[in-house]
C-alpha cells in the first residue's frame, strides 16, 4: 500500500490547493521580465506577493457509501507592485513606488544623491585649487 493512498482525502485537497497556487505565484511574479528602453536603459518591475490559504473536509456519516468525504479548499492571492530597478548605462536605481516608506528607507534611498552632491563639490574645489594654487574659505554670516 502506498503512503499517498494512507493519507486521508483533506491532504489531497490541500496539496491540490498548494499546487495551484505555485502555478500562479513564481519567481517571474515578484521579479518581473525586464523592459528594454530603446535609450538602453533596462525596466525590471519588482512585486510583493501575499497569498491565503484555506482548506477542510469532514468525513460524513453513511451506512451505503465507503470513505464518504466532503473538502474544498480556496486560496487567494494580491500582487502589489513596490519598486521598479531601473537599469541605466551607467548607473542603476531602485525606485521604490511606496508612499509610506519609512524613515529608515527614505534615508538610505537618498544616500547615492547626496554622494553624487558631495562628490560633485569635491571636485569643483578642487579643480578650483588646482587652477588657482588655493583655496578660499568663506565664512557664513551667523
Amino acid at each position: 500500500m502506498s503512503e499517498r493512498s494512507k493519507e486521508h482525502p483533506v491532504q489531497e485537497t490541500m496539496r491540490v490547493t498548494m499546487d495551484e497556487i505555485r502555478g500562479m505565484v513564481d519567481a517571474n511574479t515578484i521579479v518581473g521580465q525586464p523592459i528594454s528602453c530603446e535609450n538602453g536603459t533596462t525596466v525590471i518591475p519588482i512585486s510583493k506577493v501575499s497569498f491565503g490559504f484555506a482548506s477542510g473536509g469532514s468525513d460524513l456519516p453513511t451506512k451505503v457509501a465507503k470513505d464518504m468525504f466532503g473538502g474544498g479548499g480556496g486560496a487567494g492571492v494580491t500582487i502589489t507592485p513596490i519598486a521598479f530597478l531601473v537599469i541605466m548605462p551607467n548607473d542603476v536605481k531602485l525606485l521604490q513606488l511606496s508612499v509610506n516608506a519609512s524613515t529608515p528607507n527614505a534615508i538610505v534611498n537618498m544616500v547615492p544623491d547626496v554622494m553624487d552632491k558631495v562628490t560633485g563639490f569635491l571636485a569643483g574645489r578642487q579643480a578650483k585649487q588646482q587652477e588657482t594654487g588655493k583655496v578660499e574659505i568663506v565664512e557664513a554670516d551667523q
